[in-house]
């Protein structure tokens, strides 16, 4: 099931995915979740929603990468993704979108569910 959800203080939907997908994951406010990416960029040295450097920060907070089977790549959906994993929280990441799914629900300011999951986080 999709929930909408943008806590973005200027209600912008685009560019910040990963500062959305994160706060909604760890029930964080936006404001608190962006400074921490961004103290975390500046030790890496590249852009707060660079991939390595949000993997990092979730790392640093207890979250661990999983790899998606290689059994259909092209084909396994944020809402299969949803459905295999009705309970917990998780980030999802897509080839250009991060998205938060708790419980069965994606939570995203956008239904994201045909986007195809290449790797995921979970706590």
């Amino acid at each position: 099931m999709y929930i909408f959800f943008n806590n973005n203080p200027q209600g912008l939907k685009i560019g910040d995915c990963v500062v959305r997908a994160i706060s909604a994951a760890m029930n964080q406010s936006w404001e608190r979740t962006y400074i921490d990416l961004c103290i975390e960029g500046f030790m890496y040295k590249d852009m707060p929603n660079a991939n390595s450097v949000w993997a990092s920060y979730l790392h640093s907070k207890g979250w661990k990468r999983r790899s998606i089977p290689d059994t259909c790549p092209d084909c396994y959906t944020v809402a299969d993704f949803a459905a295999e994993h009705p309970e917990g929280v998780y980030i999802a990441a897509t080839g250009s979108h991060a998205v938060c799914i708790k419980n069965g629900n994606i939570i995203d300011n956008w239904d994201s569910s045909d986007e195809t999951v290449t790797y995921y986080f979970e706590r």
